[in-house]
């Protein structure tokens, strides 16, 4: 027979998970303090505001979702013991005063935050790599706020044409990939006109150190380049055909490049027969202003060929001239037809196959009509001249940038900006463990304070992984043992906090201090490496 269960009282166990190491880190970074002395609030208040963001922070990084029910999330974790924070008080009205006192002081608390990050972790901000990205938003907003970014339709990366958007950019360092810089944009606004501003920003960040700025290539544009050459700001990024065209890069010749021993990180665990190869040309290059008056910019050009990109453009444009030929092959089964019986609708079909499959460049087409039956007729092929013409561009790309030869030569510059990817996986980040795929505010005011929140979150989430590894490095280890799956691994963010994710915390009662089971072995080795101990508690 079945043994029946028994209804219990609730259970006094919370989740504690990572939020010691957050309370840890949000005190090392001071947001609390500096978020309150830019917001006080009044002394009869229950909460600052920055107990309400670092909450938030912490909410971000342990139990990411949509900005709804945090104060059912504060109650199951352990938030009172780890903030000293009443779960009871955060409610829905509460948070949302909160995000809107800081949304006046977001760049002040970004360029604060982001000091105290570089200066108690002693992070090198001499290397920058800057990118932006789009956040989709549900919501029709027709009426916002001035003074804060304003949704609009735009370019959208995941895709979504439909809904409007809000942009983002970070700055990540070169080392650790610590993003010390943020700052919102409009959903509409240009990534190249954002350069300027931003470069001034991590200036001032930089200090006394000399910047060197690297970016996609929308950082390229003769005024971004001008203010980085005033301002005495180095910077490396790749030319759109704007500024390099296709007819320099097909008249390059492979056999006069110098080989790069560089390796993809894609390839690492590839034999060497199957890795991708890189090769380098140094060439100079002017750049002049769109008025006579304006100086002209000598820059250095570094063209750099990828076999794996080379392979890549070559394995689509098949692809496409595949799929263009099975199209016309179906038109010409169907020509006189009652889907085509007159030339006018071949060649609208002729047009929306070029267009689709993107292959004006070499589709040669002649269309006609039959003497005696007066059926429509087509007569196409692919010029082949132009396919080769298009596939000696294959592979490269071209680099420019300001930096004294004496500090990098053409393959530390290609090495440099491979850097860029750091920018790449931070969005990733961003997008996936911090669950931020769409916002469902209704005030870009707030929207624009939450990004902040999120963008504080991703801070915590990159220092974490930092101190991990430097940590490891100083016993010269590069992994921790059973991190992944029971194997061992390189130490990443994502994998330090879903290995601190199981860490409970029985609540005390009376005199009774809460208990927390003991942790695994790999929970308190992470624990160690941070120099973070979970019973301290607020």
């Amino acid at each position: 027979m079945r043994q029946r269960a028994q209804w219990g009282a609730p259970s006094v166990e919370k989740m504690l998970g990572a939020l010691p190491v957050v309370a840890n880190f949000c005190s090392r970074l001071r947001i609390r303090e500096i978020i309150d002395d830019a917001c006080p609030v009044r002394d009869v208040a229950e909460l600052t505001h920055g107990q309400v963001i670092e909450v938030l922070v912490a909410n971000r990084l342990t139990s990411p979702s949509p900005l709804v029910h945090v104060q059912e999330w504060a109650r199951t974790w352990a938030v009172a013991e780890a903030f000293g924070i009443d779960p009871e008080l955060l409610n829905d009205d509460r948070i949302g005063r909160a995000l809107d006192a800081i949304a006046p002081h977001l760049d002040h608390l970004a360029g604060s935050i982001g000091l105290r990050a570089i200066d108690t972790f002693g992070i090198d901000v001499s290397r920058m790599h800057w990118d932006m990205t789009s956040i989709s938003l549900h919501g029709d907003f027709s009426q916002v706020e001035e003074g804060y970014p304003a949704p609009k339709f735009g370019h959208p990366k995941d895709r979504r044409p439909d809904l409007k958007q809000i942009q983002a950019g970070i700055a990540v360092t070169g080392d650790g990939a610590v993003p010390v810089f943020h700052r919102a944009f409009n959903g509409g606004a240009g990534e190249v006109g954002q350069v300027i501003g931003t470069m001034k920003a991590l200036q001032q960040l930089a200090c006394r150190r000399r910047l060197l700025m690297i970016g996609d290539s929308k950082l390229i544009s003769y005024a971004n380049l001008a203010a980085l050459h005033s301002e005495q700001a180095d910077f490396i990024a790749p030319a759109s055909k704007t500024y390099v065209g296709v007819e320099v890069l097909r008249s390059l010749n492979l056999g006069a490049a110098d080989p790069v021993d560089y390796v993809a990180a894609r390839d690492a665990g590839k034999s060497a027969e199957e890795r991708g190869s890189w090769h380098v040309i140094e060439d100079a290059m002017s750049l002049a202003g769109p008025r006579k008056g304006d100086p002209v910019l000598n820059l250095r050009r570094v063209l750099v060929h990828s076999s794996a990109r080379a392979h890549a453009a070559a394995t689509a444009r098949a692809k496409k001239l595949d799929r263009a030929r099975e199209d016309l092959q179906r038109l010409e089964r169907g020509l006189g037809s009652r889907h085509y019986p007159t030339t006018e609708k071949v060649a609208a079909r002729i047009t929306a196959i070029t267009r689709d499959r993107r292959v004006a460049a070499y589709l040669r087409t002649e269309i006609g009509a039959d003497p005696a039956t007066g059926k429509p007729t087509l007569a196409w092929h692919f010029d082949q001249e132009a396919i080769d013409a298009e596939a000696a561009a294959d592979g490269w790309y071209a680099l420019l940038t300001n930096l004294d030869p004496a500090r990098a030569d053409a393959e530390q510059i290609l090495r440099l900006y491979k850097g860029q990817e750091a920018v790449e996986r931070r969005y990733s980040a961003f997008k996936g463990p911090l669950a931020v795929a769409a916002l469902y505010l209704k005030s870009n005011r707030r929207i624009a304070a939450l990004i902040t929140v999120i963008c504080l979150a991703l801070l915590i989430f990159c220092l974490v992984e930092r101190q991990v590894r430097h940590a490891l490095a100083a016993h010269n280890a590069t992994k921790v043992e059973g991190l992944y799956a029971g194997r061992s691994a390189i130490p990443t963010g994502r994998l330090i906090f879903d290995a601190l994710a199981g860490i409970r915390i029985i609540s005390g009662t009376g005199q009774s201090p809460p208990i927390i089971p003991q942790p695994t072995d790999l929970q308190i080795r992470l624990l160690d490496l941070l120099d973070v101990d979970p019973r301290d508690l607020r």
